[in-house]
């Protein structure tokens, strides 16, 4: 499901900059703010849909809704003739988004072991990020072999889109959580406590292992400006499909090690080891200065996401007990996307009235203050 939905989003995202700049005419800024905007929009409907997958004890039916608007409305950006109408679509789109990625997140953690929820999670970005190499490919296909206007390329998503749908609603099994597994490790307190858990507020360490989240996400832009800054260095128009497909094969072929790792030697070291290897990425895009550095630089970039995303997800999990991860997950989406959209229009402005060096700089900074703030964190309560 996750696979074939990012094929479909993978064959717009990296043409959707130069389409915006170069054919619509809209600023660096406005790229940030649609990007931003849409993920501020998704990260609070997944607040609102995690709760909700927690009081009716059900996930399923708001991942299949999630999935359908977003397959539907994408493709639209084919028809889009300003920036405002882009932004428009994205927004719907990121809805589907809001609505199914908390639940989503929640079922998967509910359906393996603590043992493997690191692996579980890294093999499900895994999956996601090898969409995102196919859709890349297609699009290269559609643009280079076939000769497709870009437009008519946005159309293709629609299949991938429509496949994800039918996966969803025909072999998406959900598997309800017992009480027996709502008891946490070393807890003095009763299993039927933990019944009502849905009703309780979230536990301390939950918020503050996802606070250093928060900063880093300050300093994480939106990728579009990566793709920007290679086009910067030279890489042509037509080969952008294919360095983002570069950039995904390294995140999937990492993902499933890197959280398999995190199972063993702890979600934290692998956290703060990603994030330093962000702050050294976006300083060498800083001061890259020729095209070859783009391409290596995306490739190294990727290892960053098989280090954190399987991680950071299984961090997330091990904090709350298993009647609170739906809302859990839809704090820690929410906080980390509306942080998103200052994030990607601080970086545009800073672009545009200063120089990629300074935003690039400033990104990676950031990363830093984040690491040594989740270096000092303390151990998670909850595990089960």
């Amino acid at each position: 499901m996750s696979f074939l939905t990012d094929a479909s989003s993978e064959i717009i995202a990296p043409l959707l900059p130069l389409f915006l700049v170069g054919t619509l005419g809209t600023s660096v800024r406005m790229v940030g703010l649609i990007e931003g905007a849409a993920e501020a929009v998704a990260a609070l409907l997944k607040l609102a849909s995690g709760w909700w997958s927690d009081r009716v004890a059900r996930r399923k039916p708001l991942i299949v809704a999630g999935y359908t608007i977003a397959s539907v409305v994408r493709p639209l950006v084919a028809l889009a003739q300003s920036g405002a109408q882009v932004l428009a679509i994205r927004l719907v789109d990121r809805v589907g988004k809001g609505i199914r990625g908390a639940p989503r997140d929640a079922l998967l953690a509910a359906s393996v072991p603590v043992a493997q929820r690191g692996r579980a999670f890294g093999f499900h970005r895994a999956a996601d990020h090898a969409g995102a190499v196919v859709g890349p490919l297609i699009a290269l296909a559609c643009l280079q072999g076939l000769g497709m206007p870009v437009r008519h390329v946005f159309w293709v998503a629609a299949v991938p889109g429509a496949l994800a749908v039918l996966v969803a609603v025909v072999f998406v099994r959900e598997r309800r959580v017992t009480p027996a597994e709502l008891k946490p490790v070393a807890s003095p307190e009763p299993v039927a406590a933990q019944a009502t858990a849905t009703k309780a507020p979230l536990p301390r360490t939950f918020w503050s292992g996802i606070a250093p989240m928060v900063l880093f996400t300050l300093g994480n832009s939106t990728d579009a400006f990566l793709l920007l800054r290679a086009a910067q260095l030279g890489v042509a128009t037509a080969l952008i499909p294919l360095l983002w497909v570069v950039l995904h094969l390294v995140k999937s072929a990492s993902s499933t090690p890197g959280g398999a790792l995190s199972d063993r030697l702890g979600r934290r070291p692998l956290i703060v080891a990603g994030w330093v290897l962000y702050a050294a990425v976006y300083a060498g895009f800083a001061f890259a200065e020729a095209q070859w550095q783009a391409w290596a630089l995306f490739a190294v970039y990727g290892a960053v996401f098989g280090l954190t995303e399987g991680s950071e997800k299984a961090l997330v999990a091990d904090l709350v007990p298993a009647a609170q991860r739906g809302t859990a997950f839809g704090w820690y989406h929410a906080l980390l996307g509306v942080a998103a959209l200052p994030a990607s229009v601080l970086f545009g402005s800073v672009w545009d009235v200063w120089s990629s060096r300074t935003a690039f700089l400033a990104g990676a900074g950031i990363a830093i203050l984040a690491s040594v703030w989740m270096a000092l964190q303390i151990r998670p309560r909850w595990v089960v």
